[in-house]
This record gives structure tokens, sequence and C-alpha cells, in this order.
């Protein structure tokens, strides 16, 4: 019987797989069970399904990582639960880290650090999610909610509280649900996962369209909240002006990099203001 369960969702990312089961292994003791629940991935996995023989597959059809964490919690049995991204890099103590905090009646989430998988410089996509990507701690100071990809609680914890719901900003709002349901939300620094960054403007205009329509369909619901919704469009111009000066303090770029920041900002706030009022208006995702 495991006592602590890895759940991983993942969708045709066999490589970022791979590298994140290589960084488990050595870290799951007997008492650890990995669970990959895949989304029906349209690419190859027999190749690291043969890598990694002590690792559980099972299949998700239903798309979205919420619905695969669902699947992955309902293929264990184990007391403990731990949350991981496919894409994400552990922290070679995670395992450690994660069953020493662990505490009943508690979430807990951790940091995520951004990586590159290229050389330097930094495409402006690499050098915007550097200095604005994961800021999981004010995640949970300023929203009250905690991300999915670093997460560790119980199974009583999950059972109450119901599994993640798709579709909307599911991490957002399931750690809002918990905190409704009586439960703490917590953070500890010291549980560490890397997540690598974005590499082009396609790339990031597609987690910012995602994130815009989940934030929306949990929030912009409604005539009051589209009335808000519409007027956080509104603001986002402003918001260019006031996060400019952190990307020009940020001490791990390059003048050049800065630069390119500057103007993926820019471009990532208007592009989601445009969505935003089209949200706003039509009441469509």
């Amino acid at each position: 019987m495991p006592h602590i369960a890895v759940i991983i969702p993942h969708y045709n990312d066999p490589d970022r797989l791979a590298r994140c089961l290589t960084a488990l292994i050595p870290q799951a003791g007997e008492d650890v069970e990995i669970v990959v629940a895949d989304n029906a991935s349209t690419v190859d996995l027999s190749h690291v399904r043969d890598k990694f023989p002590t690792v559980r597959f099972v299949t998700e059809p239903t798309s979205g990582a919420g619905p695969a964490r669902n699947r992955g919690v309902a293929e264990t049995t184990a007391p403990w639960l731990m949350f991981i991204d496919a894409d994400c890099l552990p922290a070679d103590d995670w395992i450690a880290i994660g069953r020493r905090i662990a505490k009943e009646d508690t979430v807990i989430g951790g940091r995520v650090d951004v990586f590159h998988e290229t050389p330097r410089p930094c495409s402006g996509a690499e050098a915007f999610e550097q200095v604005f990507a994961f800021k999981m701690q004010a995640y949970l100071t300023r929203d009250a909610f905690l991300g999915a990809g670093n997460l560790v609680t119980s199974r009583a914890v999950f059972d109450r509280v119901g599994g993640f719901r798709p579709a909307v900003s599911e991490d957002k709002e399931w750690s809002q649900r918990a905190a409704a349901t009586g439960y703490v939300l917590d953070f500890d620094h010291q549980l560490a996962v890397g997540h690598p960054s974005r590499q082009d403007w396609q790339a990031l205009r597609h987690k910012w369209r995602r994130l815009t329509s989940e934030g929306f369909l949990l929030d912009g619901q409604g005539g009051r909240g589209r009335m808000r919704w519409l007027a956080r469009a509104l603001l986002m111009p402003i918001s260019v002006i006031l996060h400019i000066p952190k990307i020009m303090r940020s001490s791990g770029l390059e003048n050049r990099e800065k630069i390119r920041a500057v103007w993926t900002l820019t471009r990532v706030r208007f592009a989601r203001m445009g969505w935003m009022i089209i949200q706003a208006v039509t009441g469509k995702v």
C-alpha cells in the first residue's frame, strides 16, 4: 500500500515527462507510487513506459489537466497526494520535503523556479516569464490560491473538497473551494520545482489566451462579474507602465533582454485587454 502518490497529468510532451520521471524515480521509496495520468496523447509513449516500468500509466480521455489529476487520484489509494506537472523538474529533495511538511487539514504549495531550455540571450517570451511567471507565494497572498503543479495535501482533504473542475482556472477554483470548505492554504519555500519558460510569442500567447478564458469563466459571470471584468480589461495599459520598473530592476537580465521583456509585456497586456473586452461584451470565451 503506497503512503504517498505522486500525480502527474500529461499530454503530448514525452521528452519533458521523461525528464520529470528521471528526477523523481531516485527519490521515490517503496511507499511512493508515481501515477502518470495521460490525456489520450496522440504521440507514442511506449519508450517512456519501457524506460520507467515502476511508474503507473493511466488514460483520461477528457482533455485538461484537471480531469487528468482527478483520474490519477482515483487510481491510487495512498493517503497523501503530491501533484506535479509533466513539464516540471522537481528538486532533488522534492518528495522528502513534501513528506516532511505534509499536515492534516492543509493544502501546501511551493515555489516554481523558471529556467530556460535555450541558450542566452533570452527571447522576449523567456525574459518576460523570468520576471513575471509563477509567483506562487504572491498568488496565495494576493488571490488566495495555490498552483496545482506543485502541491501537497491529503486524500481526506481532496475527497471532501472534490476534484478539479475543467475549463475554469482549475487550481484557483479548487484552492478557493478548499479554503471555503475550512481547510488551510499554506506555502513552503522549500518545496521547489522548476518550470521551463515559454520560448516564443506563440507559446506565450497560447498560455495567456487559455488563462484569460479560464479566468472569465471563473470571475466574469453575471452582470456584475462582466462589469468588473471589463474594468480590469481597461486597466491593462496602466499595468504595463506599473510593471516596467520591475523588468528594469531585474538583475538576471541583460539590457537587450529587458527591452525584449518590455515589448512582450506590452503585447501580452494589450492582447489580454482585447480578449477581455470581447468576453465582457459577448459573454463568450
